[in-house]
Parts: structure tokens; C-alpha cells; sequence
């Protein structure tokens, strides 16, 4: 059946039922033999693990999955949602590079880190254009106030400048990194790990819709599914492989954002990390991934996010400097005979080449060029600064 059909949207669909996003196995199936055949041997008890036809069974027992794939597509369709599948345009093709994620760590969530099946959407921008110029700010949900103004501050900047900025919706710095957006009357997309009909959690519901009207929401998983602890880990590869970087502004020692970020640098993507006080439990997880991670980039405002996403040249972030002072220009010689005027009273010019360590005809030359740039002043007895 070829990609992108009527059946091989339905199938994928389906498919989404039996297995979590990113699972491998499923994943493998489908490249092999496309999303209908696959359906199609699973059904008949050709799950090549006992874990999977243990879920066909359970799921499917008494259903069927083409019928409710149909029922699904169908109520997208009232809420104004579309599936987007590989064999679309509007594909990400980003996310694909999770075909070759390896993870040195143990457990299902990091072995499940395989591309999407499809992908739910709510809004009207095209996703792959979108994505294309992204950056994803993610952080701690219990964000002190520094942190959400700073979270606020990069997105409303990178926003500004044309990017897209991708986050997970929650409370904390996500919700902050979407309204800095929103303020900015720019893009953002909420990556969610329930269905785009029932964004979580609840009490962003009013930020959701703005969110809807002028963004995208984004799920992997159909209208209608329940967010779980676990959907949101398997979410966060997909943020951290759809954009072009990743900001963290804050993160607690064990956080899900700092395994965002493990993802963006095996992706080998640009991770950027605000740093914070020393004495907050909300920063730990930034500066540890600062300390064990040399590829990690310090960042501290817009410029420096799009510096390090922007292509060569694009962007340039000028390096930090105080207020230009006068004397900042003087050559050495200048210098020496400045800093030896007192700064009370006058002094003789030769006592001032003594101090200097320099002959008098040189501090005499000197002081005719410090006296243009208003720096000292003549007076009757000698040599004074000007005030």
C-alpha cells in the first residue's frame, strides 16, 4: 500500500493504539513492509516479541482497529485537527533523524526513541516550514521568577527575529517560553503528549487556545488520549529532534528537561543552558550539564540562541563591554603620563617624567595630546586632570 493513502493513514492510526510512540519494533515493521502490512501481521499474531502481541491482544480484543482508526480521523476532523504523515509535505524531516538515536542508558523510555508513526495537528501553519527555523525552551514546571523572566525575555527575542519557538506547554518555564511568543506576535508550537483536543495541564487551557488560534498543537498520540507520566518522556525526543536547538533555563537535579537535553546533544544539535544562582536547586541541572558537557553552550539573551542556530554569519551576538572612556584609546606612553598626574593639585612636568619613567621631551609631547582629548590641563605650576 503506498505511503500517505486513506489506508496508510488509518493504519498508522491504528498503530498508535497497540505501542507508544517511538517503539522500535513497530517502527522496523513499517519501514519494512509499510503501516497496512504491518497492521495486518500484527493482527494475525505476527509480533515478532511476546511484549507486543500481549498489547495487540489487549488493546484490539473486541475492536476493530480499522473501524476505530476511521472513528478517530473522523472526530480530528470535527475539531478541526489533520494527521500528518511522512509521505506529506508538511513532514518534519528532522524528526527522522531518530532512526539512528542511540541512547547509553537502560530502560524502555530510552530505547523507544524511534521517529513518529504521524503526527495530530491543530492550527494552520504548515508544520515543516514552521519547525524549520525553530528553537525549543524548555525548563523546570516549578520555575522561580528569574527563570521565567528570563525564559519569557529569549522567546519573546528569538520570536522577534522570525524563529519559531517550540515548548511542551506546561507550567514553569514552558507556559512562559509560549506567552514571551505570543507577546512577541510570533510562532510558537505546544508539543503535547495527549491528544490535541485535551491540551494538559488544565490550567493553561486559555493559553492552549491562544496557542490553537495563532500556533500549532502538536501529538503524537490521537484525540482523546490521557496524558501519562511516561508520554511525556517519550514526547521530549521529539522536541529535542524537531528544532534546530534547545534552550534550558532551568532545571532541578533529576528533571525531564535535562533529559531533553541528553537527546538534543546525541542528536548533535545545539544545546544551550542558561546559567543560574549557585545557591538554587532549580539550576543544578544547568550547571551540571555546563560541567559534564563541553559541547553545551552558555547562553545568556536572544543573541546568543540565534548566534548558535542561525547559519554561519547570520547572527552575531557583540561581546559584552562597559561604558567607553576617553583614556580607554590612549597609547601606552599616554597612559603612563596620565596615570602619574595626582589626583589632587599640580604637579611640574618634570616630576611627572620622573614618576612616568620617561625622558621629558616624551611627557611634554604626551601631555599636548592629552590636553586636546580634555583629559588634564595647564595651569600656572604645572599640570592638573581635569575633573
Amino acid at each position: 500500500m503506498a505511503p500517505g493513502t486513506d489506508d496508510d493513514r488509518a493504519a498508522r492510526v491504528a498503530l498508535t493504539t497497540v505501542a507508544e510512540p517511538g517503539n522500535r519494533t513497530v517502527w522496523a515493521m513499517v519501514q519494512e513492509v509499510g503501516a497496512p502490512a504491518t497492521l495486518e501481521r500484527l493482527l494475525r499474531g505476527g509480533a515478532p516479541t511476546a511484549a507486543l502481541r500481549a498489547a495487540v491482544r489487549t488493546r484490539f480484543q473486541g475492536v476493530d482497529p480499522r473501524r476505530m482508526a476511521e472513528e478517530t480521523l473522523l472526530r480530528a476532523e470535527r475539531l478541526g485537527a489533520r494527521i500528518v504523515v511522512p509521505a506529506d509535505d508538511e513532514w518534519p524531516s528532522r524528526v527522522d533523524e531518530l532512526s539512528t538515536l542511540e541512547l547509553d542508558a537502560a530502560g524502555t523510555i530510552n530505547q523507544g526513541v524511534r521517529p513518529p508513526l504521524c503526527f495530530w495537528v491543530r492550527g494552520a501553519g504548515r508544520l515543516d516550514h514552521w519547525l524549520d527555523r525553530s528553537v525549543a525552551i524548555v525548563g523546570a514546571r516549578a520555575a522561580t521568577d528569574y527563570g521565567r523572566h528570563v525564559a519569557t525575555d529569549l522567546a519573546y527575542g528569538v520570536a522577534s527575529a522570525g524563529w519559531t519557538v517550540v515548548s511542551g506547554g506546561a507550567f514553569g518555564i514552558d507556559a512562559a517560553s509560549h506567552l514571551g511568543a505570543l507577546a512577541a506576535e510570533g510562532r510558537t508550537i505546544a508539543v503535547l503528549a495527549c491528544g490535541v483536543d485535551r491540551p494538559y495541564p488544565a490550567g493553561n487551557a486559555a493559553m492552549f487556545e491562544r496557542i490553537a488560534e495563532s500556533g500549532l498543537l502538536i501529538s503524537e498520540w490521537p484525540p482523546g488520549s490521557e496524558p501519562q507520566k511516561h508520554r511525556f518522556l517519550i514526547r521530549n525526543r521529539v522536541i529535542a529532534a524537531a528544532t534546530a536547538g534547545t534552550v534550558l533555563v532551568e532545571a532541578a537535579a533529576r528533571s525531564g528537561a535535562s533529559q531533553t537535553m541528553n537527546r538534543v546533544l546525541a542528536l548533535n544539535r545545539p544545546a544551550m543552558v542558561v546559567p543560574g544562582s549557585v545557591t538554587s536547586a532549580m539550576s543544578v541541572g544547568c550547571h551540571e550539564l555546563l560541567r559534564n558537557h563541553p559541547d553545551a553552550t552558555l547562553v545568556t539573551e536572544a543573541a546568543h540562541v540565534l548566534e548558535a542556530v542561525g547559519q554561519i554569519g547570520e547572527y552575531w551576538a557583540e561581546p559584552v563591554r562597559g561604558p567607553a572612556r576617553p583614556r580607554d584609546q590612549l597609547d601606552e606612553e599616554s597612559a603612563l603620563v596620565l596615570e602619574a598626574v595626582p589626583h589632587k593639585g599640580t604637579i611640574a612636568p618634570e616630576e611627572l617624567a620622573v614618576r612616568a619613567g620617561l625622558a621629558i621631551r616624551t611627557v611634554l609631547r604626551r601631555l599636548s595630546l592629552l590636553e586636546l582629548a580634555g583629559l588634564v590641563e595647564r595651569r600656572e605650576g604645572g599640570v592638573t586632570l581635569v575633573k
